[in-house]
């Protein structure tokens, strides 16, 4: 790929060249993963150690009790991990209408959105497979950082004090996060000597602990004295799965996504879309290429929303989904002229962080973990300080694929990525942030391949977020006659100027060539506080 290294848009940010690379959104991450790989580990040690910092340094995003999912080259082939959690034996419709009555969902925050957490199983899962350094090295940098404490940077202090808003009346959640009686401020130090202590634990039990010994213990007692039904059983009974990755093609690349119960494969519908139209005969910028964008993602959201679950429950297999002759008369719905609302099509016709490393024997991984809507479900177990995901609010209570069931998964929003050509590697990337991920996948892939954008300049671009119906969101540097244009074509245009969650933030490891020679191309979202690592 011959990319343009100018870059049209404002930013602070130039791409990083370098042979081992680990990009994160937060400084302290992108230097644990860093180590592991200074100290002779490879890509996978150094995600796992970023994974790891990231839930002490970035708290208004992930914690111990998060989800994970990745994706990894391990130079000679795809692996994907899928780390979600598993809805508690005591969750059934009648569990959820006899405690919330007609609710079709579980709720948005609190024990009973809970499901059994996953990252730590993650990590234990990546490591035994191809890690090179032992399990307990790749904690220390988090340990250290938990103990000690760090600084509070500004984007991750400005979201830690609109979620405490929200939070600050959940179990251990004030205990954990407002140490003071208060958010911390910006470049005020915090300690989370809690999270050290079950990060040793994880550490020497290669995560045992977290699952059939003292934290499991301990997350039963919180679950049972706050009103939910977690058991230690469960958290026992837990397993993630190591599965293959989807795939499609766009314009001689292939993107690998994490099949369902993730929503990965709307960004691959929506490529497949787009596909079908000539976008680079548009302006980057111009409302006509925003505008079929907009519409192909819109479209697969509609059939994501509609048929996406745990792979058990669903009525239509992802390859019907993603055949290439209903991919073909979805796009002939789009009209250049106006924005439509589009609903789900007939396919059996035809509060996150992500993070990336790679090194230079040519091993790469793609991993995200999340705990939801930022703080996740706001429950903070105090001895260990597990702050704990709501991936529960992702089912329905309703009959439907995702229906709430025992050990079921529930729909998914995380979804790392990875980008190949002719059987090769050539990225390493995703873009966090709710439903704006696939969106920014879509969008940052389209800048790069199509107009040949480098990657800092296709992170740094502004952004669109559909939310539903005719509605969109847009960020307030994108140009004000795109913005008047779109609107005249019937969508409902909000300029937002939060693009923390609105718009995703983004973490890009490009292959330049051999990376014991060439290396690679990184870049680190600017709409949050990371950076890009490397040597």
């Amino acid at each position: 790929m011959n990319f343009d290294f100018n870059n049209p848009y404002p930013t602070t940010r130039l791409p990083v060249f370098a042979r081992n690379i680990c990009s994160t959104s937060h400084p302290l991450g992108s230097q644990a993963g860093l180590r592991m790989l200074l100290k002779g580990g490879n890509a996978v040690d150094a995600a796992i150690a970023a994974a790891a910092a990231m839930t002490i340094v970035e708290p208004v995003s992930n914690g111990l009790g998060s989800d994970a999912f990745a994706i990894i080259w391990d130079g000679k082939e795809l692996h994907g991990l899928n780390a979600s959690g598993t809805a508690p034996q005591a969750w059934t419709p009648d569990y959820f209408k006899r405690k919330y009555g007609a609710d079709p969902k579980p709720p948005k925050r609190g024990l009973d959105s809970v499901t059994v957490p996953g990252a730590v199983a993650g990590w234990r899962a990546m490591s035994d497979k191809f890690g090179k350094l032992p399990f307990a090295d790749l904690l220390e940098p988090a340990i250290e950082i938990a103990e000690r404490g760090y600084l509070l940077p500004v984007v991750v202090q400005q979201k830690w004090d609109s979620g405490a808003r929200e939070m600050s009346d959940q179990p251990g959640f004030a205990q954990a996060f407002m140490p003071h009686g208060r958010v911390p401020n910006v470049g005020e130090l915090w300690q989370f000597k809690a999270a050290a202590r079950a990060l040793r634990l994880i550490a020497q039990t290669k995560g045992d602990a977290f699952y059939r010994g003292e934290i499991a213990a301990a997350l039963e007692k919180f679950s049972t004295a706050n009103g939910g039904s977690m058991k230690a059983s469960d958290l026992a009974a837990y397993q993630p799965e190591w599965v293959k990755p989807l795939a499609r093609n766009y314009r001689g690349y292939t993107l690998h996504e994490i099949p369902p119960n993730g929503q990965g494969i709307a960004a691959l519908i929506a490529l497949g879309i787009v596909e079908k139209f000539d976008i680079a005969s548009y302006a980057v910028d111009s409302a006509d290429s925003q505008h079929i964008q907009i519409e192909a993602m819109k479209l697969a959201f509609a059939d994501v929303y509609q048929y996406v679950s745990e792979p058990s429950s669903m009525t239509v297999t992802p390859e019907q989904m993603l055949d290439d002759s209903y991919l073909a008369s979805r796009a002939r719905m789009i009209d250049m002229k106006r924005a439509q609302d589009f609903k789900a099509g007939n396919p059996v016709k035809g509060g996150t962080i992500y993070l990336t490393a790679a090194d230079e024997n040519g091993m790469m991984v793609s991993f995200i973990q999340s705990n939801y809507m930022g703080f996740g479900s706001g429950c903070v177990e105090p001895d260990f300080g597990i702050s704990l995901q709501n991936r529960g609010h992702g089912f329905s209570i309703d009959a439907g694929p995702n229906q709430v069931a025992p050990g079921k998964r529930p729909f998914h929003t995380i979804i790392p990525a990875f980008l190949t050509r002719d059987g090769q590697p050539v990225m390493s990337f995703g873009v966090m942030g709710g439903n704006m991920q696939p969106q920014g996948h879509l969008q940052t892939l389209v800048r790069m391949i199509d107009y040949k954008q480098n990657p800092q300049a296709a992170c740094d671009a502004p952004r669109w977020r559909f939310n539903a119906g005719l509605e969109l969101n847009v960020e307030q540097q994108m140009d004000k006659a795109v913005v008047a244009e779109l609107a005249s074509r019937g969508h409902q245009m909000e300029v937002i100027n939060d693009s923390y969650m609105d718009f995703g933030s983004g973490q890009f490891i490009w292959r330049a060539g051999d990376p014991s020679r060439e290396g690679y191309v990184a870049a680190s979202d600017s709409r949050r506080d990371g950076l890009v690592a490397g040597f």
